[in-house]
């Protein structure tokens, strides 16, 4: 009898036997089966490891092999609905930061999104850093709690004014700091300020915090002073998020007579300021004003910045700055939630803003994002008169766009995708009801400016259908 045959013999064999056990009986030893089938030990190993891969039967070593449970049939519908009560009344919005038109089609031109394209990355330098970080000999020793010392020490640099590598926190990223810093600051079912629009990435996190969401206007020159203050009375929030430097979605920079005056009024309430500095790298060659934290000598300020947006989206590294007890709520976090950052990411990071390159790719990036937003913006003036553009933002990667009155937002970023455009609707960005109809278009997600100027293009036709005279 050839080998195959009895391989063949033995596995139907064992199955009629498994259709016969109950999930968790033990078959046979292999001692047993080759002297009952009178086969050889290769035959009986061959045969388990077949079942084992189909998952009919379970092998534990030293033990013996067990009819595995069986997956439930075709006409046997999983429910799942006892997990509603047991879950309770907890839940996670993703609404803000999931696109209810769904995933864009291929040959859709991307202007929306919030990270570089790869062909505005520094993927040569990346790779670099990252192959000098793994030739590291402690590259996979684990990391301190707190972040890497160099690493720290980087990014205490950058708001400056007294800022020590102690008073550094290295995060997996700019959102999960400013997850870490909602539910360390903040009470569960407690108010938390925010601007007006906002990004959408922060309602989601204040909300999976428990935290409610109260906006605040803005108007060209930030947030309104005199309104967060009144926020603040009305309220009895100790907790205000903003981003008071190349705002997402406005582009907007909050004005020199405010930034101060933003700051006390935080400060009066007894409350913290979350300071969101995720475009400090993303300036479009014209100075960038220093951070609200290097003034702040009293912990008023929780500084939140990344290297993911300047750099790649899986660079996911980024830095909390805090001092006094705060900072020590926010170690308590990070120890509870991942312990560190994983190591070899931290160096990488570390090799990559330590060298020349780094310097020669944010003076390319500055340049080749002030071209790109200036060419998207007459671009849209040309092709959408009646969209009004407030100033062009002076760093960032988005242009705000304020639709004509009585436009439905969600409607035309619908049909901007059906023309294989796609745009994101404005009231992702609003904490409550959205005031007004905007757009936010990104100039840093297509590959070149041939193709953010067709994507322009094919927004013409949109804009007019929903024009006045449309």
């Amino acid at each position: 009898m050839s080998d195959s045959s009895t391989t063949a013999e033995l596995l139907e064999s064992l199955r009629d036997l498994l259709a016969r056990l109950a999930p968790g009986d033990r078959l046979p030893s292999s001692r047993e089966l080759i002297e009952q089938h009178r086969v050889s030990p290769v035959t009986v190993s061959r045969v388990i490891s077949q079942l084992a891969a189909e998952g009919a039967v379970v092998t534990r070593p030293g033990s013996g092999t067990y009819a595995a449970p069986r997956a439930r049939g075709g006409g046997s519908a999983s429910d799942t609905g006892w997990q509603t009560i047991a879950l309770t009344d907890r839940s996670v919005d993703t609404g803000p930061v999931t696109d209810e038109l769904g995933t864009a089609p291929s040959g859709t031109v991307l202007l929306d999104g919030g990270y570089l394209h790869r062909a505005l990355q520094p993927t040569r330098a990346l790779g670099a850093a990252l192959a000098r970080a793994a030739r590291r000999p402690d590259a996979w020793d684990r990391a301190p709690a707190n972040g890497l010392a160099a690493l720290r020490a980087v990014f205490a640099a950058i708001p400056g004014g007294g800022v020590t590598p102690d008073d550094v926190l290295i995060t997996g990223g700019g959102q999960s700091a400013l997850s870490m810093a909602f539910r360390a600051i903040a009470a569960p079912d407690s108010p938390v300020l925010v601007e007006s629009p906002t990004y959408p990435g922060a309602l989601a996190a204040a909300r999976a915090a428990g935290l409610r969401p109260v906006p605040v206007p803005m108007d060209a020159d930030g947030v309104r002073p005199d309104l967060l203050a009144e926020a603040f009375a009305m309220t009895g929030a100790r907790l205000f998020y903003c981003q008071p430097t190349f705002h997402n979605p406005t582009g907007s920079v909050l004005s020199p007579h405010r930034r101060g005056h933003v700051v006390e009024v935080a400060r009066a309430a007894g409350a913290f300021l979350i300071e969101d500095d995720f475009a400090r790298h993303l300036g479009h060659g014209g100075p960038v004003p220093r951070p609200l934290a290097a003034d702040d000598r009293d912990g008023t300020v929780v500084y939140v910045t990344s290297l993911t947006k300047p750099a790649a989206p899986s660079l996911r590294i980024g830095a909390i700055i805090a001092r006094g007890p705060v900072m020590t709520r926010l170690r308590a976090v990070r120890r509870v939630d991942d312990f560190f950052v994983a190591r070899p990411m931290q160096e990488a990071a570390l090799e990559l803003v330590s060298s020349p390159a780094w310097d020669r790719h944010l003076r390319a990036l500055s340049t080749s994002l002030r071209e790109r937003c200036a060419r998207l913006t007459a671009a849209v003036a040309q092709q959408c008169p009646d969209w009004h553009i407030g100033l062009p933002p002076a760093g960032g990667l988005h242009l705000w766009i304020e639709l004509p009155t009585g436009t439905d937002a969600v409607a035309v970023s619908r049909a901007a995708r059906q023309n294989n455009v796609a745009v994101s609707y404005g009231n992702r960005y609003f904490a409550t009801e959205t005031p007004t109809a905007c757009l936010r278009l990104t100039f840093a997600a297509t590959a070149d400016i041939p193709e953010l100027l067709e994507g322009t293009r094919r927004l013409g036709p949109v804009a007019r259908r929903d024009s006045p005279a449309g």
